[in-house]
């Protein structure tokens, strides 16, 4: 155990403040945006597994995972901060620190997953930084851990109110993000946004397709030609790749305004015709999207919401579409179960509509290719008062 002394004292305090600020800013970055921590959580389930087992049986429950791991984490930061409950938050942050320093050197070998997602949308790290970044956590923690006996004077009625009004400020901060759009937009969709900088019409879409190799685990994404140069200089090139899927790209970039990296996100009718130029680029008049990422999860007051800014849009002759992930049919059928049959419709990536709109239903209103407005489906009224003719 390390003595107590003058310096080690002043040391402790700058790691515990250290520590406590990274867990802070790290839950408030998730807890901003909950349903994207929970879909990462589902990213983590789907690929992970060890020899036989898995964890898609958990699926359901990453929505509340998410807000507990947001919680616990915002919590143990509040604590160190405070110095409340010395002894339990040292083992608390320790067995934490463990498990992420654990996952993430993990996923830097792996690279299963491609971003943690530890700082949500704000921070994007690789495997290999976030990895990194936890080592450098691990010291202080370790030097917290070590020193939790220090004598002090204890508070518990101090200490549990501290943790509770923490546990429930994160808690209402969470549900509030949940049942709106988040508070703050670090993703490439945010209000005021410019996301397609070549408005030229008449460009054409081209496919490409992803193999990943049988024996390294190397991802490549080509297009056709590409496909026929690597069956040219390798005859058995098919038996060392396998297929994963095949890609509509637009040839209308989206881009995200804070890095310039292009954005996936393709508009494609029923007959595979790419529309982003028209619904993403809007040019001159307005397109109010109405995006269903999970189209089993859309509750009646979500159809009331979609029938309400159909009229809207009628009634203000304004362009009214619909941007699913789901198959033709079942929108098919989901349109005309819900009356809405004349409604434009068109497809797009999950993972697209996910960071477009965390809402599902959700709303969004692009002209000349800039985002002027977003809202979660229980704030329709809202759009009722969008100035729309502005250009």
């Amino acid at each position: 155990m390390i003595q107590e002394t003058k310096i080690n004292k002043t040391i402790r305090i700058i790691a515990r403040w250290f520590v406590g600020l990274v867990f802070v800013f790290s839950s408030f970055t998730k807890g901003v945006d909950p349903l994207g921590t929970a879909f990462k959580v589902e990213e983590y389930m789907t690929a992970w597994s060890f020899g036989n087992i898995n964890f898609e049986w958990a699926l359901p429950l990453a929505p509340f995972l998410s807000m507990a791991l947001i919680t616990a984490e915002f919590v143990v930061g509040i604590l160190l901060i405070t110095g409340s409950f010395r002894k339990l938050t040292a083992w608390v942050l320790l067995l934490m620190m463990a498990f992420f320093t654990f996952t993430t050197l993990y996923d830097a070998i792996t690279n299963k997953v491609s971003d943690c997602g530890c700082f949500g949308d704000a921070i994007k790290l690789t495997n290999w930084q976030t990895f990194w970044k936890n080592i450098v956590l691990d010291v202080p923690t370790v030097f917290i851990f070590l020193t939790r006996r220090w004598n002090r004077k204890k508070s518990f009625e101090r200490d549990t109110l501290i943790a509770l009004a923490a546990m429930a400020i994160m808690i209402v901060f969470g549900i509030y993000n949940i049942n709106n759009e988040p508070i703050i937009d670090f993703r490439p969709w945010k209000v005021g946004n410019t996301m397609i900088k070549n408005l030229e019409e008449g460009l054409e879409t081209t496919n490409q397709v992803t193999y990943k190799n049988i024996s390294t685990g190397e991802v490549k994404v080509m297009d056709s030609k590409e496909l026929m140069e690597c069956y040219a200089e390798d005859p058995d090139w098919g038996s060392k790749w396998e297929w994963i899927g095949t890609s509509t790209v637009s040839p209308y970039e989206i881009v995200n305004p804070k890095n310039d990296s292009v954005v996936s996100f393709p508009v494609i009718d029923a007959d595979g015709e790419d529309h982003t130029f028209d619904i993403i680029g809007a040019v001159d008049e307005p397109v109010l999207i109405c995006t269903i990422h999970h189209l089993a999860d859309v509750n009646e007051r979500g159809v009331k919401a979609i029938a309400e800014m159909k009229q809207l849009a009628m009634d203000r002759d304004i362009r009214f579409a619909v941007i699913s992930c789901a198959e033709q049919s079942e929108l098919l059928q989901f349109l005309y179960g819900n009356n809405l049959m004349d409604v434009e419709y068109y497809f797009s990536d999950d993972k697209a509509i996910e960071a477009m709109l965390r809402s599902n239903p959700g709303f969004i209103v692009m002209q000349n290719a800039v985002v002027r407005g977003k809202w979660h489906y229980k704030n329709a009224e809202k759009i009722k008062d969008f100035p729309f003719e502005i250009n």
